[in-house]
């Protein structure tokens, strides 16, 4: 099999007979069993249960073959899950020693949809603790390390899903995304990440203003497009739901985008240094798309006031540790310790204060993008995913011993582009077109009107088809 098949690719030769879906769990086994311990993307692995799976698919392929029915789409393809969400059976350990090692009792609602899809689940990604920076370094399963250069982190905080995808040890990789944890980590490993709309992919549990969803990380933008339409499903149940789309999104690649009013900013919001090498590629990108036949016009949009907007958002985030599962406080990490107390320290005018703060700084931002109100000033924003290449493994909690909060200052740098569009809750993808001067793969970021993941995937594939991305690294 390719080292570097896409999931639809694996799918379809599961579908045709040409390999089994136990020989395709073999074959990825193998491949972390050879890759892993230097790379360590794996926080639980259940080889005996994927192996179970992987029977029951081989059943399921016999009688669809001689019964002449439909497999579901995905039949016998391994996918590993984020380790901040449940599945049944499995411990979740969130990345912490400070969490419940009782085994969850249900399925998180996206991994009820990958299993329906045909997904034979194949173990846990590694992510930091509750993923709350961005590098994948933690206590409970130590430094994850990007494939391209195992010198250097492959973000976070969905590192775990990167590292295994990018290297070949799965087809595709379950991630999430509450500041930039999809488009991150596909920008250190040269991949496909996509934050879809608030509301888009439901979960059992709403969470703090809906700033998190869940994604994959994928090796091209038809894989993208394919399991946005297996995790999006009506539900009735959540607080939150994005409205339909009008087909399925992997009909829109490859289709007609129209002539789009592209507005370039190579800038970020809190006015950070942006290294050379990613303003490049945010520059080659509007270059292509200037060929493609669209409107391109460089300038910074009317962004929130920086200080506040993050303030704010800061706010929030360290609510979100209300939702955390821990028994022993005492054994998490420094700066984890520090968002509990900002919580607690939190009371509930304070809270509200800034969850309508953020609400009225959106509602103002998304006025520049198409919407009821009117046409905009922009149809998409285009600019580097992170300010810098990926940071050295093993630095993102440097500077905790004296300043607990240090980590997240450390990761600023990496997600001052990301994580507005996570309060704003607009689609917000990651493509991997250009390799730095020192090998490192440097991601774009193209984000669009709220609900508008048809506009992203129909450009992504104009650009994936006009400037191929790079190989993914043969290790």
């Amino acid at each position: 099999m390719e080292r570097h098949a896409t999931a639809l690719q694996v799918a379809a030769a599961v579908a045709s007979g040409e390999v089994s879906p136990s020989e395709v769990l073999e074959h990825y086994l193998a491949e972390v069993d050879r890759l892993d311990p230097d790379l360590n993307a794996f926080a639980l692995r259940d080889d005996d249960r994927a192996r179970a799976e992987a029977r029951n698919a081989d059943d399921a392929v016999v009688r669809a073959r001689r019964d002449g029915t439909e497999l579901p789409p995905f039949a016998g393809v391994p996918i590993p899950i984020k380790d901040l969400y449940d599945v049944a059976g499995w411990v979740t350990g969130h990345g912490s020693l400070g969490v419940t090692d009782d085994p969850a009792t249900f399925d998180e609602l996206v991994v009820e949809r990958f299993r329906r899809a045909g997904f034979v689940l194949m173990g846990k990604t590694t992510t930091p603790e509750f993923g709350s920076v961005s590098a994948t370094e933690c206590r409970r399963t130590g430094i994850t390390r990007n494939p391209w250069n195992t010198d250097r982190t492959p973000g976070g905080s969905s590192g775990g899903a990167a590292a295994a995808v990018a290297s070949g040890m799965a087809p595709i990789g379950h991630a999430s995304d509450g500041g930039g944890s999809i488009r991150i980590p596909a920008s250190c490993t040269g991949l496909v990440g996509l934050k879809p709309s608030r509301g888009r992919i439901t979960s059992r549990l709403y969470g703090v203003v809906g700033a998190s969803t869940h994604g994959v990380v994928t090796r091209d933008v038809a894989d993208t497009a394919a399991l946005l339409d297996v995790m999006t499903e009506l539900d009735t149940g959540s607080w939150n739901v994005a409205p339909p789309s009008g087909r399925p999104y992997a009909e829109e690649v490859g289709a007609e985008v129209g002539r789009l009013r592209v507005r370039l900013c190579v800038e970020n919001a809190l006015g950070l240094p942006v290294d050379p090498e990613c303003a490049t590629a945010a520059r080659s990108v509007a270059d292509t798309l200037a060929d493609l036949g669209h409107d391109v016009v460089e300038g910074a949009p009317a962004w929130p006031d920086a200080g506040e907007f993050l303030e704010k958002f800061v706010t929030i985030w360290n609510c979100l540790a209300i939702l955390s599962p821990v028994v022993d406080e005492s054994r998490l990490e420094p700066h984890n310790i520090a968002a509990f107390e900002a919580a607690r320290a939190t009371d509930a005018f304070a809270y509200l204060g800034a969850d309508a703060a953020l609400q009225e700084e959106s509602r103002a931002f998304l006025s520049q993008f198409p919407g009821p109100r009117g046409p905009g000033d922009f149809d998409v924003l285009v600019g580097p995913t992170m300010s810098i290449l990926p940071k050295v493994a093993g630095t993102i909690m440097d500077g905790v011993e004296d300043l607990p909060t240090a980590p997240i200052m450390n990761a600023i740098p990496m997600a001052c582009y990301t994580s507005v569009f996570n309060a704003t809750g607009q689609p917000a993808i990651s493509l991997p077109v250009h390799v730095s001067a020192d090998g490192l793969p440097v991601g774009v970021q193209v984000v669009a009107a709220p609900w508008r993941e048809d506009v992203l995937i129909r450009l992504a594939s104009h650009l994936e088809r006009a400037r191929p991305w790079a190989a993914l690294p043969e290790l």
